[in-house]
């Protein structure tokens, strides 16, 4: 397919089922809301951080898992978004996700954060480290992507660390078109996003006016989680699964 046939199809794709994509939507608004609960407890400060921790990431890899499940079922051929059965499988797969973005951002984060650090006494050393921590982080990202939709279609999660095969992958794409359709993913991204919060902000001053701010802020979180992040989370891994050479 070329990028103008996989973006049609993936702007599609999340409103192919309504009932997912809130059913995403509301897993998203966990992911928020939870954590607010552990600060409620009476316990000191590391146990509620602690709590909070918890409670965001146990819905968070759910979430990841359910993306990482519309990714393989998009490189197997599916075109249905997929169901949210075999929950513990689906909790393992964003762990695995997780663990391996971990992985592969970990020394551009190090880069980018403890460089300058060490180097605060030196700025032109400092800002030199930072800049090269963000272009080791685009190049490691750009690997990270196609390492996901690399560990999807094989099933394993040692897939995701087969650098030779993962460059292959992206030589059979083509770097100009994988670096063309990350761009016009992004920008794509970018516009549906400013576009949605504007209306839900819009939203939210009248829910505000006419029922008052808890109501709606209960109402504008819903919608950003289903239409902002949810939609937009499905957008880019249908995308990102079209991509991928058969």
């Amino acid at each position: 397919m070329n990028i103008q046939e996989i973006i049609g199809d993936a702007i599609k794709y999340p409103a192919s089922n309504w009932r997912k994509l809130i059913t995403l939507g509301i897993l998203f608004l966990l992911v928020n809301s939870l954590p607010l609960l552990g600060g409620l407890l009476p316990a000191p400060l590391p146990v509620l951080i602690g709590v909070s921790l918890i409670l965001m990431l146990i819905p968070l890899f759910f979430v990841i898992g359910y993306a990482f499940r519309v990714l393989r079922t998009t490189i197997a051929g599916f075109d249905e978004l997929p169901e949210f059965d075999k929950i513990w499988g689906m909790f393992i797969d964003g762990l695995k996700v997780s663990s391996v973005a971990i992985v592969y951002m970990i020394i551009p984060w190090l880069i980018m954060n403890i460089g300058p650090f060490i180097a605060h006494s030196n700025p032109t050393a400092s800002s030199i480290t930072r800049l090269l921590g963000i272009i080791i982080a685009i190049i490691f990202g750009l690997l990270l992507t196609i390492a996901i939709a690399h560990m999807a279609a094989n099933d394993r999660f040692k897939a995701a660390f087969r650098f030779r095969e993962i460059l292959d992958v992206i030589s059979e794409i083509g770097w100009g078109k994988y670096i063309l359709w990350y761009i016009i993913v992004a920008i794509i991204v970018w516009i549906i996003s400013f576009i949605l919060n504007f209306i839900i902000t819009l939203g939210y001053i009248g829910l505000n006016i006419a029922t008052g701010p808890l109501l709606a802020y209960i109402i504008a979180n819903l919608l950003y989680a289903i239409f902002i992040r949810s939609y937009l989370s499905l957008f880019y891994l249908r995308a990102l699964g079209l991509l991928y050479p058969k």
